[in-house]
């Protein structure tokens, strides 16, 4: 608001000098009915065609992104509450829900990455959380867009980033398991099936948030650093 009253302050004094008309009025003052544009996605590769997450996510990953905040708030208090696996204390910010900044955008290449498990499916009995070692992660710019795989691992999913806003990015994915290959197979397994949301927690940091996974936790944050 104080940008459009100091542009029409100097549109003023520009146009009292040079003719005797009166200035425009400044522009309505930024509201519903004026919303911002929107951030540009993060730009793809030569080729790259991409396509709108909604269009493709299953109902039951739609609510489960619906109802992430949700899945936040349990996690966290079974965290709190119950015995877990860790240090919990070291990852800082990375189990912070208000941590995400603007510009979550990443560039293809190897990223070290670690999963830290919140909640537990098995109620008061499980352990609250879960932090296990790094492992090794990658992204790779294809031709639907920037793609995330865990590499190494016994739980490794992977899936198209899709841009969302200048806050995060939406992914669709699978999971495969043990001596498996990498999935590909979003959509045709439903148990397999997962949507994350992916947002930058620091200068060179960013986390996959996994809300009602199909096992064990209610929350997993894959933490991402440049590897």
């Amino acid at each position: 608001m104080r940008l459009a009253v100091l542009a029409g302050l100097g549109l003023s004094l520009v146009l009292a000098g040079c003719a005797s008309a009166p200035p425009p009025p400044p522009p309505p003052p930024m509201s519903p009915a004026y919303p911002a544009p929107p951030p540009p996605p993060p730009p793809g590769g030569p080729g790259t065609t991409q396509l709108d997450w909604r269009a493709i996510i299953t109902s039951a990953d739609r609510d489960r992104y619906q109802r992430r905040d949700a899945a936040w708030s349990l996690a966290l208090d079974q965290a709190r509450r119950q015995p877990g696996s860790g240090d919990l204390a070291e990852v800082g910010t990375l189990i912070d829900p208000r941590a995400a900044l603007r510009g979550p955008a990443l560039s293809p290449g190897d990223y070290r990455c670690r999963t830290v498990k919140l909640g537990s499916q098995g109620g008061p009995e499980g352990l609250g959380y879960v932090v296990y070692g790094w492992f090794a992660c990658r992204i790779d710019q294809t031709p639907r867009g920037l793609k995330f795989t865990k590499v190494t691992g016994s739980q490794r999913p992977s899936g198209l980033l899709f841009p969302e806003d200048g806050g995060h990015m939406v992914m669709l994915g699978s999971m495969s398991l043990a001596s498996e290959p990498a999935a590909n197979s979003y959509g045709q397994r439903p148990e397999r099936d997962l949507v994350a949301v992916l947002e930058r927690i620091g200068p060179a940091r960013w986390r996959l948030v996994i809300p009602w996974p199909e096992n064990e936790s209610n929350l997993d944050l894959i933490e991402l650093i440049p590897a």
